[in-house]
């Protein structure tokens, strides 16, 4: 994201977006830093400057960080009621839902992700679904996930170590 993203979404003066990408920033260099709580902070002072779903979604991001995943989850939720064209909330209410084992519930969270008009990593949610169909022992869907995943992002190392470590464990 940068920052002509920022300043073109929602209503508000050119100021309080350029302050709130300020805030924004700060807290994604203290999140990266493992300092959470400050980033915490920041992330609220630049969401009471300038609402974004972006904001919202790193929020939740650093809760989860946290092992706070109910709140990760509910930031999502905020993300998504600002812009449900967003695909990130939506994968990662999917992950948080995978890490509390809630895998059939997190299956249509990455297919929702899958539709979202702005989404910059769509191969994210296919290797998500591999996870939960390999998870549930439902191998050719978990196949599948890993090539889509691979075919959207060549790159992706993830993914590419998914999709090996099952063939092998099948053969």
């Amino acid at each position: 994201m940068d920052i002509q993203d920022f300043l073109f979404q929602g209503e508000g003066s050119e100021q309080d977006k350029r302050e709130a990408w300020h805030w924004f920033q700060q807290a994604y260099e203290h999140q990266m830093k493992g300092e959470l709580e400050e980033a915490v902070t920041l992330y609220k002072r630049s969401l009471e400057t300038h609402p974004t779903a972006e904001a919202y979604t790193f929020l939740g991001w650093t809760y989860s960080f946290m092992g706070k995943l109910d709140e990760a989850i509910d930031e999502c939720h905020r993300a998504i009621a600002m812009d449900p064209e967003f695909g990130n909330p939506y994968n990662d209410i999917g992950a948080y839902l995978i890490e509390q084992g809630k895998y059939d519930e997190a299956i249509p969270w990455f297919e929702r992700a899958l539709l979202a008009k702005r989404y910059e990593s769509p191969a994210f949610p296919h290797l998500n679904l591999g996870r939960v169909y390999e998870r549930k022992g439902q191998w050719d869907h978990a196949l599948e996930s890993y090539k889509k995943a691979l075919t959207l992002n060549p790159n992706y190392a993830l993914a590419r170590r998914a999709l090996g470590r099952l063939i092998g464990m099948l053969n």
